[in-house]
């Protein structure tokens, strides 16, 4: 029998490997948070692992594959070891890792929530907690990972800091935090930038000029680079290291800066879902064009076995013939005996929210950001009629609406804590509070002719 060479399936297997090759080298887009370079290295996370790339972009390598979160990564000066926080044995502590990957070593028994912020020059690793504090307020810990040693810095609520080229003076943000993220804060929690010598008798506040948001202070030749809002939204900003000589270095308009960290200089910065570098010497930015390899779990299909977990609202038909549901941003109307169960909007990409029924129980008001923007709408209870949009204005975030037992209006009250009623037949718009302290109940007469409300005082 002649032999047959096999020319043709080999080359196909070759074809197939190639794309497989060039899939594998192409990657997926993440969400990148929690950068930090050193030289041409960029560490950041995303699904919860830390990824190391080039400076310079490309496919990125997977450093931790644990279940619990890694985040707030940090490079030592010597560029050998990596510092982050994780909660692997339930709290969230500082561990420690060779830059090429190994296993984690646990620096901190705190228990009460340890974040990296730097490292000293001579290689000190300054990290805050709450655990040293009476109160429930962040202090900085100076840390020698060799020795275990550590001493906490007689700084009340100071977080986010670094220190300059002698390790013993650090510039620091208080208070700590405090959680919001409203646009152009300036309450009185704002974060300002401090200075502190070891040796000084008190703390100097740089930007006390300032009443918006100064923090993430980065020291780099006599000067403080550091995130602040001041035009209007998170940008790179320095001065000198007395608070004067304010400059901006970056305008983006789109995203805050966020998370960002200074290596010589070289910054490295959050904006959007993306990571970008800011180099101080050619006073230009760019952003790192990253990809990763991975399997996308957390795209995969998830069946919820109880849904009921997730209820984010519920309302009674007017009869009780019905319920309707509002969990995971879908909507479902279940009959109160037998009958059967609707899904009211089907849009992949929309989130619906606070479905209630009508006054008569024919339609379903809720909330939809089809647009862009929520806005409500309304639909038949069945389930089979396209959605009327009620409003086009949604600037502000709104909240559950009341129909009015006559079928007329609805009443809402909004992110601005505001109270209004929307006439369903004309589609205006007045609103009812005279303050913006909170509107806590809403409730209509049974003819509909009367509103009563709960509108918090201003003392």
């Amino acid at each position: 029998m002649k032999k047959i060479k096999m020319k043709k399936p080999l080359s196909l297997l070759n074809f197939i490997f190639l794309i497989t090759s060039l899939m594998a080298q192409e990657g997926h887009l993440g969400f990148y948070r929690y950068p930090t370079i050193h030289n041409n290295l960029i560490v950041f996370a995303a699904e919860g692992d830390l990824w190391s790339v080039s400076s310079e972009g490309g496919l990125a390598q997977r450093l931790t594959t644990h279940h619990g979160e890694e985040m707030h990564p940090r490079i030592s000066p010597d560029g050998r070891t990596l510092a982050f926080s994780a909660s692997y044995e339930g709290p969230t502590e500082v561990y420690t890792m060779p830059i090429s990957g190994g296993l984690p070593t646990r620096q901190t028994y705190e228990t009460e929530g340890s974040l990296v912020m730097n490292w000293t020059p001579d290689g000190h690793l300054l990290y805050s907690s709450r655990d040293y504090a009476t109160l429930p307020d962040r202090q900085s810990i100076k840390l020698n990972t060799t020795t275990g040693e550590r001493s906490i810095l007689p700084l009340s609520q100071a977080t986010e800091m670094c220190s300059d080229q002698s390790s013993d003076r650090y510039f620091f943000v208080r208070p700590s935090f405090h959680g919001n993220v409203t646009k152009r804060y300036k309450g009185g929690t704002a974060r300002m930038i401090w200075k502190y010598g070891e040796g000084d008798v008190e703390a100097v506040n740089l930007t006390a000029e300032y009443d918006g948001e100064s923090h993430r202070p980065m020291f780099y030749q006599d000067r403080i680079y550091f995130i602040s809002d001041r035009d209007g939204i998170m940008n790179l900003w320095s001065m000198s290291t007395n608070g004067l000589d304010v400059k901006q270095h970056t305008s983006h308009e789109a995203f805050d800066v966020k998370y960002a960290s200074i290596y010589e200089d070289q910054i490295v910065y959050q904006m959007g879902a993306d990571v970008w570098v800011y180099d101080i010497t050619a006073d230009e930015s760019s952003k790192v064009e990253i990809r990763i390899v991975s399997d996308l779990e957390q795209l995969r299909e998830k069946w919820i076995e109880d849904p009921m977990e997730n209820l984010t609202n519920l309302d009674i038909h007017p009869e009780g013939d019905a319920i309707v549901l509002t969990a995971r941003g879908r909507v479902f109307v279940a009959p109160s005996k037998s009958g059967r169960f609707v899904q009211i909007g089907r849009e992949e990409g929309v989130r619906y929210r606070d479905a209630a029924f009508s006054s008569d129980g024919s339609e379903i008001i809720y909330l939809s950001d089809a647009s862009g923007e929520f806005e409500f709408m309304s639909t038949s209870s069945t389930g089979l009629s396209k959605g009327n949009q009620l409003t086009d204005d949604g600037e502000i975030l709104r909240f559950q609406g009341y129909p009015s037992p006559d079928g007329k209006y609805i009443a809402y009250s909004d992110l601005a804590q505001d109270l209004w009623l929307l006439n369903l037949e004309t589609k205006l718009q007045q609103k009812i509070s005279t303050n913006d302290e909170g509107i806590d109940d809403i409730a209509w007469s049974h003819d509909g002719s009367w509103l009563a409300f709960t509108q918090v005082a201003t003392n």
